[in-house]
C-alpha cells in the first residue's frame, strides 16, 4: 500500500507545476469571496494583520507576547483583540456590500509584507487598499486606500472599531488635536483620532487601539475632512467618519494608521497609542513607507532562489516571508506553531520554535535566532523553579510557555509532566548557535548558562542505570502497555538528552572550563532498546505501531547520533512503513526528505519533500497547515521543516563543532536548474545540479 501511494503522489507531483506557477514574489487570489477561504497574515513580527475576504476589513489582529486566562485549561492563552482595521465605503448613501463589487482581487506581496485588494463599483467608484503591519513600528499598521470616481459621487469613508464580546468594558474616544504653529498663521492641520480601550478577558490587562486618518495629498499633512463619532453600541464597534464629493475622474488618496498596545507594554495604553498614532501622522505618508520598505528590504537580503521551479520559488519564498513576519530581533517574545496568523496553540511556545523554525533563522537571520534563545534565557528562574518542584536539579522548561515561563499547558495532558526533551531541544539549539557563529561572548553569557543547567537537570533526570523513565516522545502517539502515553526510553529522548550532555562538555571546553564529570558519565549510560529485528525501538516497549511523528529518524538529523548511512536507511524505511496517511505532521515528512537527500536518494527525497506542504495548503494563498485537511493555518512549524530540507538535505549543509559546513553531496530535483542560498553577509551558495 505505501509503495503504491508513493507511485500515485510521485505522478501527482511530477505534473509540470509551472502550469499553475505565479509570480514567485506574490500570491494571488482573483475570487476572494468564492470558496474556502483561509486568510494570509501581514505581520511585523510583534502584530499581525489576518485577512479577511471581505473588502477593507481584516479578519482579526493578533498581537505577540499578550497572554490571558481564557478558553480552556486554566492558563494564559491569545485571546481575541480589539481590531481597529475595519472600513467601509457609502457611495451616494449605500454602503457597498460585497457581494455588489466586480473584478475583485486580493494578493500579499511577499517583498514588503503589503496586502492588497482591489475591486470596482460598477460604474460608481474603483478601489485599491493596501494594509500593512509597519516593520518598524512594532505595535504600528497602516490602511493606504486610492478611491478613484468613475462618475459625480458622494462617498462617507468609515472606520470602525470592532470590540469582541470577551473582552469587559469598552470605551471609545474621539479626540481633536491642533499642531499649533504661529499665532500669525491662521491655519494649522488638525488631526482626529479614535480610541479605544477594553480590559483583556480576566482583566489582568487594559487594552488600547488608536486610529487616525492621514491624508497624504493634503498641505501640512493635516484633515481635509472632518470626521465625525459614529457610536454603535448594540455592536460594539464605536467608529469615526468623513463624507466627500467626487468628481467624476477624481482621486481620494487617505490612509488609515494607527496603533494597538497593551499593560504588559506600557502601562498608559490609550495616552501611548494616541502619541505614536501622532507620531504617524507627523512623520507622513512617504517616510512610514520609507522606513517599513526599508526594514524588509534589509531582512531579504538573505533569500533562497530556485531557478527552474516557479511555483516551488513562490512557496518556499511564502515559507521564509512567514518566518520573517513572525519574528523580530528585538521582540521579548518568541514564535506559537500558528505565529501571528491566529489562536491556534493558545499562541503557545513549544519545542517547535527551537527544533523546527530556529534552524532556518539561525542560517537565514542569526539575530533572530539569537532573541529566541534570549525569550528562553530570561526565564531561567521560572525553568528553574519547575526543576525545583518536580525534585530535579538544574532547569526543566515547560512543554508550553507564554509570558511568564512557568508552565502552560492545559489540563488534564500529561505533555508537561513527561515530555521533558523540550529542554535538551533548547539547550541543544544553544549550542548550534555557538557552532554557526563562533561568538564565545554569547556562548560565556548566555548559551553555557543555560545549556550548563540543562544538562545539570539530565544528570538528576536520568535513573542510575541510564533509564529514563516516564517520558512522553517527540512521537506523542506513543503508548505504554496500559494504554498510557508515557514510556520508558523513548529514543529521540534519549538522543536528546545525550546531545545536550556532551554540548555541555564542549562548550566547557570551549570557555577552559572544567566540564562536570558527571555530564560524560550519566552520557555514555543511556541505552537505545531495539527491536528483534535489530530495528531502533521507538521505547522500551515499541511493538510496531503506528508513529505520528518523526522520532528514531531523529536520532540521525539533526541530533547525529546515528551516523552509520545502512543503520538510517534501515530505520528510515521501517518507521516510513508506519506513518498513516492521514494526520501525519508536515515536519515528519520533512525530516524523511532531508534524510533521503543526505543518502544520496533524490528521487525518494523530493517525495517526501513535496508531500511535506503541498498536501497542507489551503485556498486561496496556499497557506501552510499543519497536515492534509488541517484547519488551522499559518503552520509556521512545517515550513520551518520544509526549509530545513531546503538547507540541511538538498544543500547539503550542516551544523557541527566547526562550524556551518557542507558536509553532504548536494541533491537538487532534476527540473531544477540552481539553488542559491543568499546570506546576508556571506558569498551566496550556489548548487547547480
Amino acid at each position: 500500500m505505501r509503495k503504491a501511494l508513493f507511485l500515485v503522489l510521485c505522478t501527482w507531483y511530477l505534473v509540470p507545476l509551472s502550469l499553475w506557477s505565479q509570480d514567485p514574489w506574490t500570491i494571488r487570489t482573483d475570487q476572494p469571496l468564492q470558496g474556502d477561504y483561509y486568510g494570509i497574515t501581514s505581520a511585523n513580527g510583534q502584530i499581525g494583520l489576518v485577512s479577511s475576504r471581505h473588502p477593507l476589513q481584516v479578519d482579526k489582529v493578533v498581537v505577540g507576547g499578550l497572554y490571558d486566562i481564557y478558553g480552556s485549561g486554566r492558563v494564559n492563552n491569545f485571546f481575541p483583540n480589539i481590531n481597529p482595521l475595519d472600513i467601509l465605503i457609502q457611495v451616494n448613501g449605500t454602503q457597498i456590500q460585497p457581494e455588489s463589487v466586480a473584478d475583485y482581487s486580493q494578493q500579499l506581496d511577499f517583498h514588503n509584507a503589503a496586502f492588497t485588494g482591489t475591486f470596482t463599483c460598477p460604474d460608481q467608484l474603483q478601489v485599491q487598499y493596501t494594509t500593512v503591519a509597519l516593520r518598524h513600528m512594532p505595535y504600528g499598521f497602516l490602511t493606504d486606500m486610492r478611491l478613484v470616481a468613475l462618475a459625480n459621487i458622494d462617498i462617507t469613508v468609515t472606520n470602525r472599531h470592532r470590540v469582541p464580546d470577551n473582552l469587559p468594558e469598552p470605551h471609545s474616544f474621539f479626540s481633536r488635536v491642533k499642531n499649533n504653529g504661529s499665532p500669525f498663521v491662521k491655519k494649522y492641520p488638525v488631526h482626529y483620532l479614535l480610541s479605544t480601550t477594553a480590559q483583556s478577558p480576566s482583566g489582568r490587562h487594559t487594552l488600547a487601539a488608536t486610529t487616525a486618518f492621514l491624508f497624504p495629498d493634503a498641505p501640512a499633512q493635516g484633515t481635509p475632512y472632518k470626521p465625525v463619532l459614529i457610536e454603535d453600541s448594540t455592536s460594539r464597534a464605536n467608529g469615526m467618519a468623513f463624507t466627500c464629493h467626487l468628481a467624476q475622474g477624481d482621486t481620494l488618496h487617505v490612509c488609515l494608521v494607527g496603533n494597538i498596545l497593551a499593560s504588559n507594554v506600557i502601562p498608559d495604553t490609550r495616552n501611548e497609542t494616541e502619541r505614536l498614532t501622532l507620531f504617524q501622522l507627523l512623520e507622513g505618508y512617504d517616510r512610514l513607507w520609507q522606513r517599513h520598505n526599508e526594514a524588509w528590504a534589509d531582512l531579504w537580503q538573505s533569500d533562497i532562489i530556485i531557478e527552474g521551479d516557479p511555483q516551488a520559488q513562490q512557496d518556499i519564498r511564502s515559507m521564509l516571508y512567514h518566518h520573517y513576519a513572525f519574528y523580530r530581533t528585538d521582540a521579548p517574545s518568541s514564535c506559537s506553531p500558528m505565529g501571528l496568523s491566529g489562536l491556534g496553540y493558545n499562541g503557545h511556545v513549544f519545542w517547535d520554535s527551537e527544533t523546527w523554525m530556529y534552524p532556518v533563522l539561525l542560517l537565514m537571520q542569526p539575530d533572530m535566532a539569537r532573541q529566541m534563545l534570549q525569550y528562553r534565557f530570561d526565564r531561567l528562574p521560572a525553568a528553574r523553579q519547575n526543576a525545583y518542584m518536580h525534585g530535579y536539579k538544574g532547569i526543566m522548561f515547560p512543554w508550553e510557555s507564554a509570558a511568564s515561563g512557568h508552565e502552560e499547558t492545559p489540563l488534564p495532558n500529561l505533555y508537561s509532566e513527561a515530555e521533558n526533551h523540550i529542554t535538551a531541544d533548547i539547550a541543544n539549539a544553544c549550542w548550534q548557535y555557538f557552532c554557526v557563529t563562533r561568538d564565545k561572548q554569547w556562548l560565556a553569557s548566555v548559551g553555557y548558562p543555560l545549556i550548563r543547567e540543562a544538562a545539570d537537570f539530565w544528570v538528576s533526570r536520568i535513573e542510575p542505570n541510564g533509564d529514563i523513565i516516564n517520558i512522553i516522545g517527540a512521537d506523542e502517539w506513543n503508548q505504554n502497555i496500559y494504554g498510557g502515553k508515557q514510556v520508558n526510553n523513548n529514543a529521540y529522548t534519549i538522543g536528546a538528552a545525550q546531545t545536550t550532555l556532551r554540548a555541555a562538555a564542549a562548550a566547557a571546553k570551549v570557555l577552559r572550563i572544567k566540564p562536570d564529570p558527571a555530564w560524560q558519565q550519566t552520557a555514555s549510560k543511556l541505552h537505545l532498546s531495539y527491536l528483534p529485528s535489530g530495528i531502533i525501538a521507538e521505547h522500551s516497549t515499541y511493538n510496531g505501531e503506528p508513529v505520528k511523528q518523526a522520532d528514531v529518524a531523529l536520532l540521525a538529523f539533526p541530533l547525529h547520533v546515528l551516523t552509520d548511512k545502512q543503520e538510517i536507511l534501515r530505520n528510515l524505511e521501517y518507521y516510513i512503513a508506519t506513518v498513516p496517511e492521514k494526520k501525519t505532521p508536515a515536519m515528519t515528512k520533512s525530516i524523511y526528505a532531508t534524510l533521503y537527500a543526505r543518502l544520496g536518494d533524490a528521487e525518494k527525497a523530493l517525495f517526501w519533500w513535496r508531500d511535506s506542504y503541498l498536501p497542507n495548503l489551503n485556498p486561496p494563498f496556499r497557506v501552510v497547515a499543519e497536515f492534509n485537511g488541517g484547519t488551522n493555518p499559518y503552520f509556521i512549524t512545517g515550513a520551518g521543516g520544509t526549509l530545513q530540507t531546503l538547507l540541511f538535505g538538498f544543500a547539503g549543509l550542516d551544523i557541527t563543532g566547526k562550524g556551518l559546513k557542507q558536509a553532504y553531496k548536494p541533491v537538487l530535483p532534476a527540473e531544477w536548474r540552481s539553488l542559491t542560498i543568499r546570506r546576508k553577509g556571506h558569498p551566496d551558495m550556489v548548487i547547480k545540479p
